[in-house]
């Protein structure tokens, strides 16, 4: 197994190069804590700052996507509050999907960032453009990655990603500008 992690400025090549971003869910967007109370409803705690993140990329012009082995009306709501078309759950093999959003949207894997934290993420990390996960990753995930947040998943790895692309692209500021920051 090699290590696949870049040095920043490779990191940042790969990122401006980006045209779409897909995410896992569970460890990613939330800290992969599960919720269940006594009639099997599942509560998942997502991160305010991550939805800013992800709001202001699709604002920059990069569409998002969601691929998780699991499937949540969680997830659904959350998705469609931030207004995320691209959501595929219940995927046991998560590549299959990432080729079909890929073909969907008539892009290259080199023109995709995923974002993972398990060993189940490996093959869709192996055909990213951008190759990323959390700074609590499985130990495994991480040696197939170009890159790794400092942020735990759940706890603002999504918003450094977001961040990331943007500033690549040269849309970060102009992102903030929107809320008044100079």
């Amino acid at each position: 197994m090699m290590t696949r992690h870049l040095l920043f400025t490779e990191v940042l090549q790969k990122a401006a190069e980006v045209r779409l971003v897909v995410f896992d869910v569970d460890g990613v967007l939330t800290d992969g804590s599960l919720y269940l109370d006594e009639a099997g409803h599942e509560y998942k705690a997502f991160y305010a700052h991550d939805g800013m993140g992800m709001t202001m990329l699709q604002a920059s012009g990069i569409p998002i996507g969601i691929i998780s082995a699991r499937s949540s009306s969680v997830v659904t709501h959350r998705m469609q509050s931030l207004g995320i078309q691209y959501v595929f759950q219940g995927q046991a093999d998560k590549l299959s999907a990432f080729e079909q959003l890929s073909q969907q949207l008539l892009l290259t894997s080199s023109q995709i960032a995923y974002v993972g934290d398990d060993v189940n993420d490996i093959p869709v990390l192996l055909q990213a453009g951008l190759a990323i996960t959390v700074s609590n990753a499985h130990d495994l995930t991480i040696k197939y990655a170009h890159w790794q947040t400092s942020a735990a998943g759940g706890h603002g790895a999504v918003r450094e990603v977001c961040e990331l692309i943007m500033q690549a692209q040269g849309t970060l500021a102009t992102q903030w500008q929107r809320w008044g920051v100079n």
